[in-house]
């Protein structure tokens, strides 16, 4: 028989990556990604889109590596 180890879900490193060069990329799923973390992180989502909105793309870039990027790589 095979053993089995019954691990935590954090223990695996379970890399999100999004790239910027195609669809996802695109700034309304952007910050359809960011309402979706903010929500799972209990973050204030509606404070992250806003930021996000304050400038530029490459603004919502830097805002949603701000707040996500510990856990989502963004390609270029």
């Amino acid at each position: 028989m095979k053993n089995m180890a019954i691990r935590r879900k954090n223990a695996f490193d379970s890399e999100i990556t999004i790239d910027l060069t195609g669809s996802d990329g695109n700034v309304f799923v952007l910050m359809g990604r960011a309402m979706q973390y903010a929500k799972q992180l209990e973050l204030d989502g509606d404070e992250i889109i806003n930021e996000m909105q304050s400038s530029d793309y490459e603004n919502a870039v830097q805002v949603f590596d701000k707040y996500f990027g510990s856990f989502v790589t963004l390609l270029r």
